[in-house]
């Protein structure tokens, strides 16, 4: 299965040395079956790199579409955390979320790891071009050496702007927002950052209207669906 839905909601973060330990197991015991209990989420992964400077933590949310997060649901969820919820996104740091329509993919299965390239819009592209030449694009990325599938979505940062309780509850972040999000799977993250040029240059010359990638290649840490946090299976 690969990123099942027509959205997907990324998120990056650190978090205080202190609070590490804690953050994990809140995100593995609570937080992940939390979200995943939500109708119209359907896919969770849990994605780390501890050798990295800044956004040490990911998170991919996979939708049915992209107003799952914006719904009644979610935004209930956002506006009364838990108690250890309250203890935990304190410790945020570095705080990044936007919410994506998923335009193509490719390959199948899923990957131990995953590689994310946020990208902007160059001088005078409104998106025309990403949507038109999508899957072309992920088509040529999932060739690469290293890769087992690709998926490229645009943001609708209006979706995951609103502003909530949990918000409110994290320190005063203003981390730069992106036009396009590339998430690349693999087996493991030596063979992605190897690939990380390739996909660069893939997406230079797609035609697509992207430049300025930022790109970090993640283990996946831990992975949850709807029908497991639900008892569904």
């Amino acid at each position: 299965m690969t990123l099942p839905g027509k959205a997907f909601l990324a998120l990056w973060h650190d978090i205080t040395p202190e609070g590490q330990e804690d953050y994990m197991e809140w995100h593995t015991r609570e937080h992940l079956p939390e979200r995943l209990s939500i109708p119209g989420f359907l896919v969770g992964k849990r994605l780390v790199n501890p050798d990295v400077e800044r956004y040490r933590y990911g998170t991919i949310y996979a939708g049915s579409d992209v107003e799952v997060f914006r719904s009644q649901a979610y935004l209930d969820r956002l506006n009364n955390p838990t108690e250890w919820s309250n203890r935990t996104q304190p410790t945020f740091r570095n705080f990044l979320r936007v919410a994506c329509d998923r335009l193509a993919s490719a390959g199948t299965g899923e990957g131990g790891a995953m590689a994310t390239i946020r990208l902007s819009f160059a001088n005078g592209e409104d998106g025309t071009a990403l949507r038109a030449g999508a899957q072309a694009l992920a088509d040529r990325l999932q060739q690469a050496i290293g890769v087992g599938c690709a998926h490229v979505g645009i943001a609708r940062t209006e979706v995951s702007g609103i502003r909530t309780r949990e918000t409110d509850i994290r320190p005063g972040m203003a981390e730069p927002e992106f036009d396009a999000l590339v998430l690349a799977e693999g087996s493991e993250v030596p063979a992605l950052e190897r690939a990380l040029p390739e996909l660069e240059r893939v997406i230079a010359e797609s035609g697509c209207g992207l430049t300025s990638p930022q790109s970090i290649v993640y283990w996946l840490g831990y992975q949850l669906d709807h029908a497991q946090a639900t008892g569904e299976a």
